[in-house]
């Protein structure tokens, strides 16, 4: 069932990149960050008000129970995590092709896998050994693709945030599996997302809001709700899936990953971006790799 979970959550989370990406063209990448955030945390209010006053939630899924101030600081620490990953995913994503920000994506379990192994003790079959050793591959793979549209991986600060993306990515998930051994999913998610809308307030107010006029300006794109709306559900089912005793987060991470297939088709047909069969190829090791790693768990 954790499996099925998972890529439920990774079609959720394909069509959550390719709002962002929308919503970011041509626009201003901290106000769009901060509206996702605030429309995030507007959206688990209510559930915080009708647990903590009422009893209808009572019982059921969507119920956010009383937690102690550790942890709250220990969701907090997620928050930071999670909104340094989008900063900087946020930004790689604005300025490069989604043909190439979600390969480079979908190799974030490797980085998972390594601290699974060291922190969580968990071991991988063949099956899932040659599915990350084919990720790995995929990337390389990817760069050379890339330097076709004048993309120098090791000389482009957007691939870098893309990757400083990645190994926050890879933290956070391998903090999700910690956390949810000791927190149930609505205490985590309700509250990592109004924390993170607290943290986008003093960086709105004090890096963005006095340069607006002297960078990209901002404008209204109704993908900004949608990108919460498919963010908020494909990470409710990613936390249900940790939630299963067996679960693997390395595993769980993988199969989040082939999300890849919705931004990718999404790149060629909405977008109409280049190169795509050299970048098709790379897609296919990554989709090979996620198959032999399903094929692991059973």
């Amino acid at each position: 069932m954790w499996v099925l979970s998972a890529f439920l959550s990774a079609f959720l989370l394909g069509c959550y990149d390719i709002c962002k990406k929308q919503s970011l063209d041509d626009n201003a990448v901290i106000p769009v960050l901060f509206l996702n955030t605030l429309i995030s945390s507007l959206i688990f209010a209510p559930f915080v008000i009708l647990s903590y006053y009422t009893d209808i939630l009572d019982g059921t899924l969507v119920y956010v129970p009383h937690v102690s101030l550790a942890t709250h600081g220990m969701v907090i620490l997620k928050s930071f995590i999670v909104l340094s990953s989008w900063i900087t995913g946020y930004f790689s994503v604005k300025n490069l092709p989604l043909t190439i920000t979600g390969p480079i994506k979908a190799t974030q379990p490797v980085i998972t896998l390594v601290g699974a192994m060291l922190i969580f003790g968990e071991r991988l079959n063949l099956y899932q050994w040659s599915g990350v050793l084919l990720s790995v591959l995929s990337f390389y793979m990817l760069s050379a693709s890339g330097k076709k549209e004048g993309i120098n991986f090791s000389h482009n600060k957007w691939i870098f945030y893309a990757v400083l993306s990645v190994v926050f990515g890879a933290v956070s998930g391998l903090y999700d599996k910690y956390l949810m051994k000791r927190l149930d999913v609505m205490t985590v998610q309700v509250w990592f997302n109004i924390y993170e809308f607290v943290m986008m307030i003093p960086i709105m107010m004090l890096l963005w809001f006095p340069r607006r006029r002297q960078t990209t300006l901002f404008s209204w794109k109704w993908s900004i709700v949608f990108v919460s709306v498919f963010l908020a559900l494909a990470d409710w089912i990613y936390f249900y899936a940790l939630g299963f005793p067996d679960s693997m987060i390395s595993i769980v991470s993988m199969i989040r990953r082939s999300s890849v297939i919705v931004t990718f088709t999404a790149g060629a047909m909405i977008f109409r971006e280049k190169n795509l069969k050299s970048k098709a190829f790379d897609l296919i090791l990554v989709l090979l790799g996620m198959l032999l790693l399903y094929l692991g768990t059973n």
